[in-house]
């Protein structure tokens, strides 16, 4: 114990005052003349576990596979008595973990009951099964899961025994371009003409067209004639403009009241001619 509490404080003063010089160290500050008398280290502090079981069952199993028990055999009398004597252990330091450990035993009394019991006969004439049977069971089932679990556990695991590999590549040292097919380049150049036809613009030139001008000609056109159709007043060949301003120029002469416009019945032939002038 003192050697202990010499290890929890500090080195002693190192000053030549008479109160240094008889103290045993120095704490927080303060010299330190006598050993405590309260330093006091309870005995459970410090457990040790040599064998850790995840349960009843795993108890069992290590107490028959270490003594080369036959475990479609067991001797009941002896797994009892070593079972219980570590259930006991357990009660005291932990009674919640042994709440699970006490229900086994239970079942490990019970069975070793029955099997001091004479064998009865079943209903049917046969002769009863043996008690030790289910719990047989349940240790087979339990040690195949087990060792199931390690070996699953003995294989490689990603993180615990081997990380992947990263590694960085510059892929701007070369620069790598992509082969382009005939067929792309025939859909570049149609997408190209399509763009094309949506920009489209019309140029109009400006042309100097006088309606007087052709109002006259109109008029010379009727001259010496009784009816003239309207369709042979216009020249389609001289481009739309002309036939605007020559549309323009005969309706012009009809609001000045200078020619007539007739037609003999809806859907017929129209007929332009000059007014009637009275004498």
């Amino acid at each position: 114990m003192q050697a202990n509490a010499a290890a929890m404080v500090a080195e002693a003063p190192a000053n030549d005052s008479p109160v240094a010089s008889t103290a045993l160290a120095k704490l927080y500050g303060e010299p330190l003349l006598r050993m405590p008398t309260d330093l006091y280290i309870p005995p459970d502090a410090l457990e040790i576990f040599l064998e850790a079981f995840e349960g009843p069952l795993d108890l069992l199993l290590y107490l028959i596979r270490r003594q080369n028990f036959n475990i479609l055999d067991i001797p009941m009398a002896q797994v009892t008595r070593q079972y219980l004597q570590y259930v006991e252990q357990v009660r005291i330091h932990n009674l919640e973990l042994a709440a699970e450990y006490l229900l086994m035993a239970a079942m490990l009394i019970e069975i070793k009951s029955r099997m001091l019991l004479p064998v009865r006969k079943a209903d049917g004439g046969d002769e009863a099964g043996d008690p030790r049977a289910e719990l047989v069971r349940r240790l087979l089932e339990y040690e195949q899961m087990k060792l199931a679990a390690l070996q699953i556990n003995a294989l490689p695991q990603l993180g615990r025994d081997f990380l992947l590999p990263q590694v960085h590549i510059d892929q701007s040292v070369v620069v790598r371009w992509a082969d382009v097919s005939v067929i792309e380049l025939q859909s570049a150049w149609s997408e190209l003409l399509r763009r094309a036809t949506l920009t489209q613009h019309h140029h109009i030139s400006r042309e100097e067209l006088s309606v007087r001008e052709h109002m006259s000609g109109i008029l010379r056109a009727l001259q010496g004639r009784k009816f003239v159709e309207f369709s042979e007043l216009f020249d389609s060949t001289r481009g739309i403009p002309v036939l605007v301003v020559n549309f323009v120029a005969l309706l012009e002469l009809a609001k000045e009241t200078l020619i007539e416009i007739t037609q003999a019945e809806p859907f017929a032939p129209i007929y332009v001619r000059l007014a009637y002038v009275p004498a």
